[in-house]
């Protein structure tokens, strides 16, 4: 048996511990990302489900256990887990890990938008992924830390980032040029959550929004009422939700302002396996369809 498995010309999966790198991620968008780096090299663990929202979250007993013993753990950083509740920072304090030996940032390096531009601590704009480039940037990161900790497959998370980059490279130039074409009367998105900051800039299309982040109160009488003054003095011709909140708010505004919602879009959650959007590439890709077309109609 020893024999067989010495020649059997697999390549081995091993961190140095005989056993495979523990990975925990807080998201789907980065379990996703981490899955197109690592593939089957790493025993991958998202704390937050598919569909659920990450800015607030309960972690399981599960959770827990697996943030314990992991080799590596990344979160998105920027005011997401961190922000709110704290839920993450609580978490690692309880499993005694460190910052920047056992857990990281995916977001290092990216050039933070604030709420309402104010240039405070905790008013930062977690919603970096929604930029390509930011996502490029988090898929570097995520790869950097991976070689470290397992030197053994570096240049296998490499070569699988090399091949990411450029898919979502090719993603995003296309985007920019689709945008590029629209006129400027139309580019306006509309969404329940103000997530789209990093969004606008990338593809320069401003955004509008009910409230402003998830962890603050969300669709009240007001806050719609001050969108649909918005929406009445231009020429937006749909409206969109997102996946991952309520639709009966954005529900009101259309009725009131006789814009109908045309899709639902991605932010904080991949969708379903086997649904559209159930990658970052395929959401992002969703959305920049979706959005797009739409409004170069």
């Amino acid at each position: 048996m020893l024999v067989l498995t010495a020649c059997s010309g697999e390549k081995d999966t091993s961190n140095g511990k005989g056993d495979q790198l523990e990975v925990v991620v807080t998201n789907s968008i980065l379990a996703d990302m981490t899955k197109n780096i690592a593939q089957d090299r790493v025993k991958l663990h998202s704390i937050v489900p598919v569909g659920k929202d990450p800015h607030e979250y309960e972690p399981l007993p599960e959770d827990v256990r697996r943030a314990s013993t992991a080799d590596v753990i990344f979160y998105n950083g920027i005011n997401l887990e961190t922000g709110g509740n704290a839920w993450f920072t609580k978490l690692m304090k309880n499993a005694k890990k460190k910052k920047n030996q056992d857990y990281f940032a995916v977001s290092d390096g990216v050039e933070v938008i604030y709420l309402e531009g104010k240039g405070e601590k905790g008013k930062e704009d977690p919603h970096a992924w929604l930029n390509l480039e930011n996502g490029i940037q988090y898929a570097k990161n995520i790869e950097k830390e991976l070689s470290k900790k397992d030197p053994e497959n570096a240049s296998y998370y490499q070569k699988n980032l090399q091949h990411y980059i450029s898919k979502l490279a090719k993603l995003d130039q296309k985007a920019k040029e689709k945008f590029n074409a629209i006129p400027a009367t139309k580019k306006l998105i509309v969404t329940s959550e103000g997530c789209f900051k990093y969004f606008s800039k990338a593809y320069q299309i401003p955004s509008a929004y009910i409230w402003e982040i998830n962890t603050e109160e969300e669709g009240t009488p007001d806050q719609i009422k001050n969108l649909v003054k918005k929406l009445r003095d231009s020429e937006v011709p749909v409206l969109f939700v997102e996946s991952s909140v309520s639709d009966r708010p954005m529900k009101t505004v259309a009725k009131d302002t006789s814009i109908p919602i045309y899709a639902k879009i991605f932010t904080d959650s991949v969708a379903k396996p086997g649904e559209n959007g159930d990658s970052y590439y395929d959401m992002m890709k969703w959305n920049l369809d979706k959005i797009s077309e739409e409004l170069s109609k």
